[in-house]
């Protein structure tokens, strides 16, 4: 058999052996709804975000100085973030949640979890 027409034998085996090959059903499981929060300008962006109980928050940092996310009833509370630092909090409680920047607490936001 000349090689050309081995080779070409392999390669057929090949496909016809992958197009035979059981389809393979994936799953994706999805995470938790998610909602974003930017500090930018001294401000919390958007001031106020309502989300389904179950979400999870992230607050990114986006300044260039340190602050921090407390709500005032401190169910949430995040260590100083610095410039593209995150915090993530699981919104799992329906309810109201106002909260500061305690660095700087003339920035204020609303967190509503139905």
């Amino acid at each position: 058999m000349k090689k050309s027409n081995w080779i070409l034998g392999i390669a057929a085996s090949m496909v016809f052996a992958v197009v035979a090959l059981p389809s393979v059903e994936r799953t994706v499981t999805a995470g938790p709804p998610t909602a974003d929060v930017q500090i930018d300008n001294f401000s919390f962006s958007p001031a106020t975000i309502t989300v389904k109980a179950g979400t999870q928050i992230t607050w990114t940092n986006h300044d260039d100085i340190p602050h921090t996310v407390v709500s005032e009833d401190k169910s949430f509370k995040s260590k100083v973030l610095d410039t593209d630092e995150k915090f993530t909090f699981m919104a799992t409680k329906p309810g109201t949640y106002s909260y500061y920047c305690s660095i700087h607490p003339k920035m204020t936001g609303k967190l509503i979890v139905e």
